[in-house]
């Protein structure tokens, strides 16, 4: 069996939905062996989201099953004498703790950092919130849709007539859940170094800020503004979506040698030495007479053929898939991205869930087991504690 980077390392989970969740999915597929600690009776809220009711009504909805497999489920109420005992009980054995609940909640239940030292000086303890725990929003609410609001991605999002708009997944509570489980790692890194753990305070906000890339740098280094630019790249151009025969194609040919081969493979090997489209700033300023040129050859041909074509020469160019049809990409299914994993809730079918798109000597990362049913292994940990 394929040893994995945190074989051995385990997590205790008081993460709900999906931020929280998708961290210890990530650290499951990288070995880790996570414990949900769920309330009893109802457990994690994503057990009753998704668009099958039958699904949510028997507490495994598409949205929990999407980010929990492989993980185990135990029941505990942190304000029951019992529950504090078992939790604790886990924690001593436990290198992490990750939780996404209102700043000052762990606190108030009588698990702030230095109570949590005391239980367990090695334990690395990741707190997941919309704006971190300390700061005047630090008490506020905030899901998905409030950060992407918040961190000035919405208003970049769409066109100058369209924007803001919300980007069509929710970014921040999966760039937080990405952010929390590199945060995670580096301590479990440093703490081989030094025997101790750490507190790590999670802010979705400033991981969103720091996720939107050139977007942000672009306005601190240089004072530029960022505005919506629909389906064009600000940083080059041509880049951006194009009209062909049969419907849309992205082309990025940001560089000078790939953009005067895309000319030339359409048919306009004339217009690089257009001034207005011979060098990269002029091209930007004179995006829409080049987009209108550009567009004018490619409807010659389907999407599919440019992809081909374009590519072959090393021109950045491809179709814009739905869902489904990226989904059913012969390089997804090659890579060994989904898996099929069992369910025991309706249907007694089959689930299919992604990895992460990480390949280990070989081997991509996978879970290794269904997600869990509500309490599913409170009788393991029992009898452990």
């Amino acid at each position: 069996m394929q040893q994995l980077p945190l074989d051995g390392v385990k997590v205790v989970d008081l993460t709900n939905v999906l931020a929280g969740p998708y961290c210890s999915y990530q650290l499951m597929l990288f070995g880790a062996q996570v414990v949900k600690v769920e309330l009893p009776g109802t457990g994690d809220l994503a057990r009753r989201l998704g668009p099958d009711p039958e699904l949510n009504r028997a507490g495994m909805g598409t949205s929990f099953l999407a980010q929990n497999a492989g993980k185990k489920s135990v029941e505990l109420d942190l304000k029951s004498p019992d529950g504090r005992a078992a939790f604790e009980s886990m924690l001593a054995g436990a290198d992490v703790l990750l939780e996404n609940f209102r700043a000052g909640v762990m606190a108030r239940l009588g698990y702030g950092w230095d109570r949590l030292r005391e239980l367990n000086p090695a334990l690395v303890y990741c707190a997941i919130s919309g704006f971190g725990q300390s700061g005047p929003m630090s008490g506020a609410p905030a899901y998905d849709q409030i950060v992407q609001g918040l961190s000035g991605m919405m208003s970049v999002t769409g066109t100058p007539d369209t924007a803001p708009l919300r980007v069509g997944f929710p970014i921040a509570d999966t760039v937080g859940g990405l952010m929390a489980a590199l945060a995670i790692s580096a301590a479990l890194a440093g703490r081989h170094r030094t025997g101790r753990g750490c507190f790590l305070d999670l802010s979705m906000l400033e991981a969103s800020l720091s996720a939107m890339g050139w977007t942000v740098s672009n306005y601190l280094v240089s004072g530029v503004e960022p505005e919506p630019m629909g389906d064009q790249n600000a940083t080059a151009a041509p880049s951006g979506t194009f009209e062909t025969a049969d419907g849309p194609l992205n082309i990025a040919a940001n560089q000078q040698a790939q953009f005067e081969t895309l000319c030339r493979l359409v048919g306009r090997p004339d217009l690089p030495a257009d001034p207005r489209f011979a060098e990269r700033e002029s091209r930007k300023t004179h995006r829409g007479a080049l987009n209108q040129e550009l567009n004018q050859a490619l409807r010659a041909k389907t999407a599919l053929e440019w992809e081909e074509i374009l590519s072959a020469e090393g021109v950045p160019a491809a179709r814009i898939l739905t869902v489904p049809q990226a989904l059913a990409l012969d390089q997804v299914r090659h890579r060994g991205f989904l898996t099929e994993v069992p369910f025991a809730g309706p249907g007694e079918r089959p689930v299919t869930v992604t990895g992460n798109g990480v390949v280990i000597d070989g081997v991509a990362l996978r879970p290794h087991g269904p997600a869990p049913l509500l309490g599913e292994h409170n009788a393991e940990f029992e009898a452990a504690s």
